[in-house]
């Protein structure tokens, strides 16, 4: 079954040399719990689709399917109902509050979402990406890898359909940035939630079990990879 789809969705924008395509009819979809790669070199609008599928933003023309459902269709709003009960995010630059403890940022979306066990559920999550004795610890008192981990920790809280992760081992060094691959493919096979990552990383990309490569925003190859 599909979790995600894209339907010949271009991206455009205006700029002083006239109007820019960013993304160029690109078609695909996504199996529930595959892991998928989007690659391509820098400007090649890796980021823009991804925020697409997302429903960061809005194609200029075209479809995207979240679970069946056209994000079009919704206002800003709608999207972000959408993504709190089916979507998780990671970001290369962790994106926590640094006012929050590592326990607080991961129970935030649980909050928000009036769940109930909001503490209960974020423990569970930071044992899990191994971080429960670092739960009343802020984001200045950890590393960069235990910074990322409570981002996936906050990330898969609340059990969502799809992660997307957006260059997610980009800021950290490669032992690290390994460590925190292993816990993203991990926690894919582990729970079966589907896996989208932009990344420049072909190591990386390949650990997926697919791989899109776009070029100038054209989706130019789409590429199982044997296991």
């Amino acid at each position: 079954m599909q979790v995600l789809e894209s339907r010949q969705v271009v991206r455009e924008v205006s700029s002083p040399e006239g109007t820019l395509t960013i993304v160029a009819d690109v078609s695909f979809g996504v199996e529930r719990g595959e892991s998928l790669a989007i690659v391509g070199p820098s400007g090649s609008g890796k980021s823009t689709l991804l925020a697409m599928l997302a429903g960061l933003d809005l194609p200029t023309r075209g479809t995207v399917l979240l679970n069946g459902v056209d994000l079009s269709t919704l206002d800003e709003d709608g999207r972000a109902r959408l993504r709190a009960g089916h979507v998780g995010f990671v970001f290369q630059s962790f994106h926590l509050v640094p006012a929050l403890t590592a326990l607080e940022n991961v129970m935030l979306p649980l909050e928000l979402a009036g769940s109930e066990r909001a503490t209960e559920r974020a423990r569970e999550a930071l044992e899990r990406v191994g971080l429960a004795p670092r739960a009343r610890h802020y984001p200045r008192q950890l590393s960069g890898g235990e910074q990322q981990r409570v981002a996936i920790a906050r990330a898969l809280v609340a059990r969502p359909d799809v992660l997307f992760a957006d260059e997610p081992t980009g800021n950290l060094d490669s032992v690290t940035g390994a460590r925190i691959a292993d816990l993203l493919f991990d926690l894919n096979r582990e729970f079966g939630t589907t896996l989208v990552l932009v990344t420049h990383e072909i190591a990386l990309a390949r650990r997926c079990g697919r791989m899109l490569t776009l070029d100038a925003g054209r989706l130019v190859a789409d590429t199982r990879v044997a296991a």
